[in-house]
């Protein structure tokens, strides 16, 4: 199946912690970082998911955010630090590649973003990444 979603980490369950409507499911990302999702309880169910399996983690670009540095007094669970590899800017909005550990990320983010954090090849970033906006599939 292809997608359009171009962010997806492989990653393992390392725990499933589930409610009446909605689960949050830990990973160990492959490139060493924890990350969150929290998604229906029968998703989780309908996907078997449990400590151990092998999953893809998916978030739209959309849903990437950008800090020049790790954020506290935050909400937002998945914070994972990478490095700029490619911006590319239109007229409102901006395409911005980077690499994490174990894998790569795109966030569209403003272009008025891209010039206020002076973002370039090679900046140091963390991409933010609320629970709620990740997806999650088989590997």
């Amino acid at each position: 199946m292809s997608l359009s979603i171009r962010n997806q980490l492989p990653g393992t369950v390392t725990s499933v912690t589930s409610g009446a409507v909605m689960t949050t499911v830990r990973l160990r990302l492959d490139g060493g970082q924890d990350l969150t999702a929290a998604v229906t309880t029968e998703a989780v169910e309908d996907l078997g998911l449990a400590r151990g399996s092998v999953v893809r983690a998916l978030v739209k670009s959309t849903e990437v955010s950008l800090a020049t540095g790790p954020v506290t007094g935050v909400s937002i669970r998945n914070q994972l630090p990478g490095t700029v590899t490619d911006v590319a800017t239109g007229g409102a909005m901006a395409r911005v590649r980077l690499t994490v550990a174990g894998g790569e990320l795109t966030s569209a983010i403003t272009r008025d973003a891209v010039t206020e954090l002076c973002l370039a090849a090679g900046s140091p970033v963390v991409a933010l990444i609320k629970s709620t906006e990740v997806s999650l599939s088989h590997a």
